[in-house]
């Protein structure tokens, strides 16, 4: 038996560590990078995130440019940023093919010099993170970081693939209900269904059975977005505030008000 443990671990050295894999698929035949390939490229870097969205304070990566990965994608094209847990991100290409100003960039996680664990029991950010640098000159927005990365691709945009969240086209383009329309696929639509549409998984639908301006006050529900712990405190609780400065209060106005319009405009799947 102690020969036997004795071989176990001396396989378990000669082994390498596993390197994890992400899918770049832009409409022409996906691509799929290991972590291994990606930390050997030319143009990896050393960066420091000051304020990172993910761990809350000042990090240090080894990351590529995300655009040198997009090639081929052109300003106002739509990708999906698709996490293991089920997160998926809708962001617009221009602003990650910035070469000035904000930056978007691949965080990768060497599986031989791991990540620390994230805070609140959301496991592990690796082993790929979309990060910025200088966030605040293009107005990215947390959920605009997604982590846990596994695939990327573009797609055609949301109103296009999911009409059943798409206000009525009657409504002015500067109505609240449009100005809430957009908050919600910058925010909500990354975790949570509406009226069955989406791609998201890690959260509850918002409209079916009950959409939450059914059951919360306005009082309550703001209370909740900006502070999910302060309605009910549940540790294993996946759902991140939006603090004002994630959210403003003009746009938390403007949600709730999208919010309050489809549940009147339910669609049964």
């Amino acid at each position: 038996m102690k020969f036997l443990c004795l071989c176990l671990l001396a396989l378990c050295v000669v082994l390498p560590t596993m390197a994890a894999e992400l899918t770049v698929d832009l409409g022409h035949g996906a691509q799929t990078y290991s972590s291994s390939q990606l930390l050997a490229r030319a143009d990896v870097r050393d960066i420091t995130i000051p304020a990172d969205v993910a761990f809350k304070r000042s990090m240090h990566y080894r990351a590529v440019p995300l655009r040198s990965l997009l090639v081929g994608l052109k300003p106002g094209e739509h990708l999906q940023f698709v996490a293991a847990d089920g997160f998926a991100a809708e962001i617009d290409s221009t602003p990650l093919l910035n070469t000035h100003g904000a930056q978007a960039w691949l965080a990768i996680e060497d599986p031989a010099q791991p990540w620390p664990t994230l805070t609140e029991n959301h496991g592990s950010a690796g082993p790929f993170y979309l990060v910025w640098t200088q966030p605040q000159a293009g107005h990215i927005s947390p959920e605009q970081w997604p982590y846990q990365l596994a695939t990327i691709r573009q797609l055609s945009g949301v109103a296009e693939r999911f009409p059943a969240i798409v206000p009525d086209s009657s409504l002015p383009a500067g109505s609240q209900v449009q100005r809430g329309f957009a908050v919600f696929q910058r925010t909500c639509f990354a975790c949570h269904t509406l009226n069955g549409e989406g791609d998201a998984r890690l959260g509850p639908d918002l409209n079916i059975p009950h959409n939450p301006t059914e059951y919360l006050s306005a009082e309550l529900l703001r209370a909740y977005i900006r502070d999910p712990q302060s309605l009910r405190r549940w540790p294993q609780a996946k759902m991140q505030g939006f603090d004002a400065r994630a959210l403003s209060d003009a746009d938390l106005d403007n949600v709730l008000v999208y919010l309050g319009y489809m549940a009147k405009h339910k669609t049964a799947h």
